[in-house]
C-alpha cells in the first residue's frame, strides 16, 4: 500500500448499535419539559425514534420525582406521557412507550410510602428509585424496608454512579444480599460519567448484580454515546447474556 493509499484508508466503522437483546429500556426521561431530560416534544419525539431505531419494542420512561427540585406528581406524569404518544404515532414511529417514576429517596417519599400514597411502578409493581450521588442517605435501608413492606420491588437506579457505594464494600454487600435490584446505566459502561464508574459497573456485572440496564437517556448527547458501546466488545457481548428483568417487561 503507497502513501496515498494509507491516508485514503477509512478509519474502521464501528459496529452499528443493536439494542434488540435487551428489548425494553426501563429508564429514561422522555415526557418534555418536566424534569432535567428532554426540553420540547420534537426533541422526545427524535429521542423516541432513534431508540425504536436500536431495536427497543418498548420504553418505559421514568421522569424524575424530587421534592426540592422536580415536584411531579403521577398525573401530571400520566397527561405527558398520553402527549407523548400521541405525537409519536403522528410521525408513525412503531414503539410501545409507558411511564412510571425515578423517586429520589428522602423523608418526604418515605411518607408517601408510609401513607399509601399513589406512586408509578411498572412490571410486577417495580419501583425505580435513586439517592444523591456523594453521601449515603442515613434513611437509605429504612426506605428500601418499608417498600418491601408495601408489596413494592424495589430497584436502585445506577448504582454504580454513587460514590458512596463504590467506597464502601460492606454496604456493597448488604445490599446485595437483600432483595434490592441493581439497574446499571448503559452509558456506565462507556466511560460516560468516568473510569471508577465504568470499572464499578463492569465488577457489578461479574458479581451477577444486576438484575436490569437501561439507558437513562436525557438528550440527542446520551445516545451519541451510547452508540459508542460496541466498541467495547467485551462487555458488549457480556450484557447480551444476562437474564434481565427487562426480557419480562
Amino acid at each position: 500500500m503507497g502513501w496515498l493509499d494509507f491516508l485514503k484508508k477509512k478509519p474502521e466503522e464501528l459496529e452499528e448499535l443493536d439494542l434488540s437483546w435487551l428489548q425494553v429500556d426501563m429508564h429514561s426521561h422522555l415526557i418534555p419539559g418536566i424534569d432535567d431530560g428532554s426540553k420540547s416534544m420534537e426533541e422526545s419525539v427524535g429521542l423516541v425514534k432513534r431508540l425504536a431505531g436500536f431495536g427497543l419494542r418498548k420504553i418505559i420512561t421514568t421522569p424524575h420525582i424530587m421534592s426540592e427540585y422536580y415536584r411531579n406528581t403521577p398525573e401530571i406524569i400520566e397527561l405527558g406521557l398520553e402527549d407523548l404518544k400521541k405525537a409519536v404515532k403522528a410521525e408513525g414511529i412503531q414503539i410501545e412507550i409507558q411511564a412510571a417514576a425515578e423517586y429520589y429517596m428522602d423523608e418526604i417519599f418515605l411518607e408517601k410510602v408510609k401513607s399509601g400514597e399513589k406512586v408509578l411502578t411498572f412490571g410486577e409493581d417495580y419501583i425505580l428509585v435513586e439517592t444523591g450521588f456523594i453521601n449515603k442517605p442515613q434513611m437509605l435501608l429504612d426506605i428500601i424496608f418499608h417498600l418491601e413492606m408495601a408489596g413494592y420491588k424495589p430497584i436502585l437506579a445506577h448504582p454504580e454512579r454513587y460514590q458512596y457505594l463504590i467506597a464502601d464494600k460492606k454496604l456493597q454487600e448488604e445490599l446485595m444480599e437483600r432483595n434490592l435490584l441493581f439497574q446499571v446505566n448503559l452509558l456506565s459502561l462507556t466511560g460516560f460519567y468516568s473510569k471508577p464508574v465504568k470499572d464499578f459497573g463492569e465488577m457489578l456485572i461479574e458479581k451477577n448484580a444486576v438484575a436490569l440496564l437501561g439507558t437513562d437517556c436525557h438528550n440527542s448527547r446520551y445516545l451519541d454515546m451510547l452508540e459508542t458501546l460496541p466498541k467495547y466488545q467485551k462487555t458488549y457481548e457480556k450484557i447480551k447474556k444476562l437474564e434481565l428483568i427487562n426480557h419480562q417487561l
